[in-house]
């Protein structure tokens, strides 16, 4: 089974790109969706980070004020990483789980999407691509405005903490452009998508060819020694 990373800045589009290659049937995994999964009431994270960051950080019916952490951390270095030290070994085995999950299946390959993927690196060694969603730092800052209701210098800080798209792009095997309407980036995610099915079809049928020619060496040793 192949495994595609699919990442890029806060803001640039991942979302709008791996939706694209959900509704054209990819398998994904998606770290932002498990990273609230594994916060969610009474979870062991959930109960971390109470301890760490105190009950304040909790709405009225015991979820994580995502917002309210999101600026305690993000205006410091220190507790994002301690937030981070919390939160990433329960995403990473979720994310181990669903692919092992996949591989039973028999899915020929999977979309990893994750902001952090350079950041992190532990998934990259296991990468058959990378992917990264790019755009302009002014639509990132304008985009995570709109989206999430910040100032400027909030929105500045989380686009600060992460590497810049531009260095991420230099490392990636596939860029898609999301700086103009949003059907061309989702014209690209199409692009992408055939090439993985050719890629792994390529591959599949590469397995088979290796196998027959096992199989005729072995019936061939049977039959004449």
């Amino acid at each position: 089974m192949h495994i595609y990373g699919l990442t890029g800045g806060i803001a640039s589009g991942k979302s709008t790109v791996s939706r694209q290659l959900e509704r054209l049937g990819c398998p994904i995994i998606d770290a932002d969706l498990i990273s609230r999964q594994v916060v969610e009431p009474d979870t062991a994270a959930w109960r971390a980070i109470i301890g760490t960051f105190g009950v304040q950080v909790l709405n009225d019916d015991r979820t994580i004020n995502r917002p309210l952490l999101g600026s305690m951390i993000f205006s410091d270095d220190e507790k994002r990483h301690t937030l981070n030290a919390i939160t990433h070994p329960y995403i990473q085995y979720r994310m181990l789980w669903l692919l092992l999950k996949y591989f039973i299946l028999g899915k020929s390959f999977v979309v990893l999407v994750t902001p952090l993927l350079f950041e992190s690196s532990r998934f990259l060694k296991f990468m058959k691509m990378v992917i990264v969603v790019n755009c302009t730092e002014e639509q990132q800052l304008e985009r995570l405005m709109s989206r999430d209701g910040l100032t400027e210098e909030e929105a500045m800080k989380r686009i600060s903490s992460q590497m810049p798209l531009s260095t991420k792009c230099r490392r990636a095997q596939f860029v898609i452009d999301n700086t103009g309407e949003r059907g061309q980036a989702e014209q690209q995610a199409l692009h992408l998508f055939n090439n993985m099915k050719r890629m792994s079809l390529f591959c599949g049928l590469y397995k088979w060819i290796c196998a027959a020619l096992v199989l005729t060496l072995v019936i061939f040793y049977a039959v004449y020694f």
